[in-house]
């Protein structure tokens, strides 16, 4: 492993508990999305990636892993782009208000990011999720101070799992990729860390990803961050 100095973590399914925060706020899009029909708006959400079967976003899907505009384009195929433009300025609104305003973080989150930070770690969030959204669920996890900074899918050209974010988090901390570690808990994260050089790909396996699509990107598969402490201080030990 290289030497590590800089930590990007994706944010739902690897911070934050992602069917029990998100759910609330997926289907509410849907059901703005299907006019009030809730019929129709079970099928926006099938085919965007919930399983109802099992009551749980599939992996790698549009809705556990890609971003409002992603969605905006399975939804509203025909809609002109003002008219997209204006509804994903309201799903951007929703998606940082009501349930995902109280995030249910995943358990020992926020003692393994202070124990990340202590040890020097410079942390930063990269997610498909808005920069707005990100930097709300930071705040109310209780966590903001520790993240040098947090980018969402409009805080770059080109979202996850492009390698924009990766260059950004560079250029604000005078790192460089080899130096980074990449988290995350689905394919997307890691392609991102594969695409931008990142020294370390840390896949979780505490959101929607699965071992078996995950391991084949990863350097290293943890159950959740809370393994990522002790891990790099025995690699930095070795």
């Amino acid at each position: 492993m290289t030497d590590i100095r800089g930590i990007l973590f994706d944010k739902d399914g690897t911070l934050i508990d992602f069917n029990a925060t998100w759910f609330a706020a997926a289907d509410a899009m849907a059901l703005v999305a299907a006019a009030g029909e809730r019929a129709l708006a079970d099928e926006l959400l099938d085919v965007a990636g919930y399983d109802f079967s099992i009551r749980r976003f599939r992996p790698d899907s549009v809705l556990a892993a890609g971003t409002n505009a992603d969605l905006m384009a399975l939804w509203y195929p025909r809609h002109a782009e003002a008219e997209r433009r204006a509804l994903l300025d309201e799903f951007d609104r929703m998606t940082a208000s009501g349930g995902l305003a109280e995030p249910v973080a995943l358990p020992g989150c926020q003692v393994a990011l202070s124990a990340l930070h202590s040890a020097g770690y410079r942390l930063g969030v990269a997610t498909n999720d808005s920069t707005g959204g990100a930097e709300r669920t930071l705040l109310s996890l209780g966590v903001a101070q520790m993240f040098e900074a947090a980018y969402g899918y409009d805080a770059v050209a080109n979202p996850k799992p492009a390698p924009d974010t990766i260059h950004a988090f560079c250029d604000l901390t005078g790192l460089k990729p080899a130096q980074l570690a990449m988290v995350g808990d689905n394919r997307h994260d890691l392609e991102m860390a594969r695409a931008g050089g990142a020294g370390l790909a840390v896949a979780v396996l505490s959101g929607t990803g699965t071992l078996e699509s995950l391991a084949p990107l990863a350097d290293v598969v943890l159950d959740s961050i809370v393994d990522l402490p002790a891990y790099l201080a025995r690699e930095s030990a070795a």
